[in-house]
């Protein structure tokens, strides 16, 4: 240990700190519905947001946007950010946001997602426990 969170090489000196995989999530607003989707890999029936990693040579925003054109086929405007949460994946930080639809047709990337779908406030699925950064946006969507 060199600092509290470095380590370093006694032979060659050379001092490594910890990499952080950076991921975004967005909740999609169109009048008064949100998309919600069910990913393959939840346990459970819940469905959640959109979300992936930040690739290099990415701002957040950019890889929002990437991220829902390739998992529902949408575009998307008026991103704002919502809040971040320490995520142990690993290593991980998760970047929220907010974002209002621009256009298009869901169209789901089979591989990463069950379903997906516009839900209102009378017709909500069962959605992520209260822990997540993805059901903090859907409750402050909710109250507001």
């Amino acid at each position: 240990m060199h600092t509290d969170i470095s380590k370093r090489c006694e032979s060659c000196g050379k001092e490594v700190w910890p990499q952080l995989a950076t991921a975004v999530i967005v909740l999609i607003h169109k009048g008064d519905a949100v998309l919600l989707v069910h990913a393959r890999n939840f346990r459970g029936d819940y469905y959640g947001l959109v979300a992936g990693f930040v690739e290099t040579g990415e701002t957040l925003e950019e890889a929002v946007c990437r991220e829902v054109k390739e998992e529902v086929g949408l575009d998307i405007k008026n991103l704002r950010y919502f809040g971040s949460q320490p995520w142990p994946y690993p290593c991980g930080l998760m970047v929220g946001f907010n974002a209002d639809y621009e256009g298009g047709d869901i169209h789901l990337q089979k591989s990463e997602l069950s379903a997906g779908a516009w839900f209102n406030k009378n017709n909500l699925p069962e959605i992520p426990d209260k822990l997540s950064i993805a059901r903090r946006l859907i409750d402050d969507w909710l109250e507001n």
